[in-house]
């Protein structure tokens, strides 16, 4: 039997392997597509030949060495581009080398490509005063979608993804509490508040209620979006951005609120397991950064507490205060 051809490979590695066996959503399949359009049809402008042309002896470790430097120096892609990108490079030569036995020494050597080292992204979160504000804005009639989608942010900490695949049928009333669909396919249950229960109620009507409906929708009754949910987001939230040199990332979106639920979960003394299971995270590493964060803001607190004499204390190091070993240091 002979070898599949590069495009059977391709779409094997989206249908059997991303979409059956990792379970990923439509969104996460868009980026991989992305990736793998971007990176197959570099490797034809390189070889000269039509991409349905290409064979699969054409994806060679230097072309993807290629196909980074041209990210970064052609493309202008940052780090954080480049590292994504890169990764779907190592799951998608890391099937090859599972399906065909000859691609193994250059899957080997692709998935040895380390990412490039970045500062960590800044988590932008809202302080409870901020919160109550914007909430307290929204109240009336004619807000009550816009209020109750903030607050159930807030409350469940979910990403707009989720919000936006949210089911009348994912909600239980008694006790109080949601199911999310997340990323890999995973379902959690989420404690809902007595007050997002009843806002919900208030949105949703008296029962019964189709299960499959959606519980936000737009003014024409269409389900709300993800572009639809970062859109009210914004038009609610914008008053607390705060512009740096990037003003991108001192917008308030609906990723914001997760990390707002996260930071405000720590301050009222959960667990950080509990927090983790919470907002879903696969790693409890990826929840730790919530606990460095609240600790860091903790110690500015305590810093700016201080008595007014205890500023002038530990000003100079006791190293600095040895004449002796200064001499020294000098006399080298």
């Amino acid at each position: 039997m002979n070898d599949p051809k590069l495009g059977q490979l391709v779409r094997s590695f989206f249908v059997d392997h991303l979409q059956l066996a990792k379970g990923l959503r439509r969104s996460s399949l868009q980026s991989y597509r992305d990736v793998l359009r971007l990176f197959l049809t570099f490797v034809a402008g390189q070889v000269k030949c039509n991409i349905t042309n290409l064979a699969l002896e054409e994806l060679t470790f230097d072309r993807v060495l290629t196909f980074l430097r041209h990210l970064e120096t052609d493309r202008k892609n940052s780090p954080q581009t480049r590292n994504q990108r890169l990764a779907v490079l190592h799951s998608f030569f890391d099937y090859l080398a599972q399906r065909i036995p000859e691609m193994l020494p250059v899957g080997e050597r692709v998935v040895r490509i380390p990412p490039k080292r970045t500062p960590p992204p800044e988590t932008r979160f809202l302080e409870r005063e901020e919160v109550q504000s914007l909430l307290d804005g929204l109240l009336g009639q004619d807000r009550h979608r816009d209020r109750t989608l903030l607050l159930f942010l807030y409350n469940t900490g979910a990403r707009a993804q989720e919000v936006a695949d949210l089911r009348i049928g994912h909600i239980d009333w008694d006790p109080p509490r949601v199911r999310l669909h997340g990323k890999g396919n995973k379902w959690r249950l989420c404690p809902l508040w007595p007050e997002t229960l009843q806002q919900l109620g208030r949105l949703l009507g008296s029962p019964p209620h189709d299960p499959d409906a959606p519980v936000f929708v737009s003014q024409r009754g269409c389900p709300l979006g993800r572009f639809g949910i970062y859109k009210l987001v914004r038009r609610h939230a914008s008053q607390f951005d705060r512009p740096q040199a990037d003003p991108a990332k001192g917008q308030i979106t609906p990723h914001v609120f997760r990390h707002t639920t996260a930071v405000h979960l720590l301050e009222a003394g959960v667990e950080v397991n509990v927090i983790r299971g919470w907002l879903g995270h696969t790693s409890l590493k990826t929840t730790n950064r919530y606990a460095e964060i609240n600790t860091a803001a903790k110690e500015k607190a305590l810093q700016a507490c201080e008595p007014p004499g205890a500023k002038a204390i530990g000003k100079m190091p006791s190293w600095q205060e040895d004449k002796d070993l200064l001499a020294w240091l000098n006399s080298l």
